[in-house]
């Protein structure tokens, strides 16, 4: 008799890991989206600013329920390397960024799986903005920003992403 609790208790246990394990997948599924994953730019589709930083390598990931975190990794205009990371929802809303010479905040806002609006901000004031579309296919991002160069110039970009 004792063995047959023994091994009730061991399907329980088993039972309850693996009904998780599918909750957990299922969530994932659910609250996963197209931006998720590390996007690398491709120089030769890109149309950038002259004297202007660029980023390399940027990575977003889900790190808590409705909370995304962009990791961005590439050089600023003199060629130094720069890495800021930013975490909120994309809800529209301000949130801190670090790492970011050119701007202290930064409020994404989805307008739809395959489109995002984004605003940057230093000390409370505009200092860029753009929109951020996912290809249908899934594995290119195209970013289409304006912001002002050192000389205080109003400059347009085009930076085009692949997934890797």
């Amino acid at each position: 008799m004792e063995r047959n609790l023994g091994f009730i208790c061991a399907m329980k246990s088993k039972t309850i890991f693996v009904s998780l394990a599918v909750w957990i997948a299922a969530g994932a599924v659910c609250f996963g989206n197209e931006y998720e994953g590390t996007w690398k730019l491709n120089t030769k589709k890109s149309h950038l600013g002259s004297s202007m930083g660029r980023n390399n390598i940027v990575k977003y990931e889900s790190v808590f329920l409705f909370r995304e975190k962009v990791t961005i990794d590439g050089i600023d205009a003199h060629g130094k390397p720069l890495h800021s990371e930013w975490v909120g929802a994309f809800d529209g809303k301000e949130y801190p960024v670090t790492g970011d010479p050119e701007s202290d905040s930064r409020a994404y806002n989805k307008i739809d799986d395959h489109n995002l609006n984004y605003m940057m901000q230093k000390g409370g004031k505009p200092v860029g903005s753009g929109k951020i579309v996912i290809s249908v296919d899934g594995k290119s991002r195209t970013v289409t920003s304006i912001s002002r160069n050192r000389k205080g110039k109003v400059v347009h970009t085009i930076a085009v992403y692949d997934k890797i």
